[in-house]
């Protein structure tokens, strides 16, 4: 089968397209024909070695996927033959793979689709969907007024949804474009100030009469952190959501104390049982097929042109999902 292999660090054009054999499903497991990957942003901090944690190399990328089942391993279910699932494979003891024509993952993390849901929205509802889902349990918005950065984004999107649908009484979106405003916007934002701006943390604080926000939901990290703590309350909260791109110092740290705001970090992986992952992706996946929840498409690349795809988020000009397909 055909799959995409990573066997150096570097720019979008060390992906190379290889053949590998097709996996076996194990007893409990299921086979996978592979219909849509998600391609996230963590995964291009991969390839380019400037992750948390360096992976180990070859390595075939991707932690999600969904497509028809195609074969069982021994003790499976029959009915789930040629059923449409996700394939959530960042939770399960193979977290890697997706790139890929074929997948294997235990049958009990294989979460059907609904008729109406597509393989590529489904892809957005897996990491980015349960990371915003999450965030928005983790730090309750009801009633608040919360700053979503990246809100464009994979995550971000979907975030802004979700905090209004839990009852935020102010959701103000930061992006760093018109289109990317405006889309936020679209998707219920009711603030969108461009983040590309100097001065956008002070356009927040006159979004909220002078107060400032009281959760910050920071899912991109670096320089952008400190300059978001600028539009946070005092009491307010940083939730931080960006693995590997923490950059805040003493200074920054020390002046949140004397704010009274809180750091309160977000790491989706051990939030997750089994149960907790099905029971969040079939409520998204629901919502998703009734028109509640919007999935927006940042991009559709076949399998030999993930280069390409990496290369879209690298340069940050993706709105919404990006997915590699056969």
């Amino acid at each position: 089968m055909r799959a995409i292999q990573l066997n150096r660090f570097g720019d979008p054009d060390v992906l190379e397209m290889v053949e590998v054999p097709k996996p076996e499903p194990q007893a409990g497991e299921v086979l996978v024909r592979v219909r849509a990957a998600g391609v996230n942003f963590f995964e291009v901090l991969m390839r380019a070695d400037r992750y948390a944690v360096t992976p180990q190399l070859p390595m075939i990328l991707g932690v999600e996927a969904a497509g028809i089942v195609e074969a069982l391993g021994h003790g499976v279910d029959a009915s789930l033959l040629g059923t449409r699932v996700a394939a959530p494979l960042f939770a399960s003891s193979r977290p890697l793979g997706g790139y890929a024509d074929y997948v294997t993952i235990d049958a009990s993390l294989a979460v059907p689709l609904p008729d109406a849901l597509s393989f590529e929205a489904s892809t957005a509802l897996m990491v980015q969907g349960l990371t915003a889902l999450h965030l928005s349990r983790q730090s309750p918005p009801a009633g608040k007024s919360v700053l979503v950065a990246a809100a464009a984004g994979g995550v971000g999107s979907l975030l802004v949804q979700l905090a209004k649908r839990a009852g935020a009484s102010n959701v103000i979106a930061a992006a760093g474009s018109k289109a990317k405003l405006d889309l936020a916007l679209s998707l219920g934002a009711d603030v969108a100030v461009d983040s590309s701006k100097t001065d956008w943390p002070e356009r927040i604080r006159v979004a909220t009469g002078g107060a400032g926000v009281d959760i910050v939901y920071d899912i991109v990290g670096g320089p952008l952190t400190a300059v978001a703590l600028e539009a946070l309350a005092p009491r307010g909260e940083l939730a931080f959501a960006a693995l590997g791109r923490y950059a805040l110092g003493a200074p920054e740290m020390e002046a949140m104390i004397g704010r009274n705001q809180s750091l309160r970090g977000f790491a989706l992986l051990p939030l997750l049982s089994p149960e907790v992952l099905r029971d969040g992706l079939s409520g998204l996946f629901n919502l998703a097929a009734n028109g509640e929840l919007k999935v927006t498409n940042g991009g559709r690349f076949p399998l030999d042109q993930a280069s390409q795809a990496h290369r879209l988020l690298d340069e940050r000009g993706a709105t919404g999902k990006v997915v590699l397909i056969p």
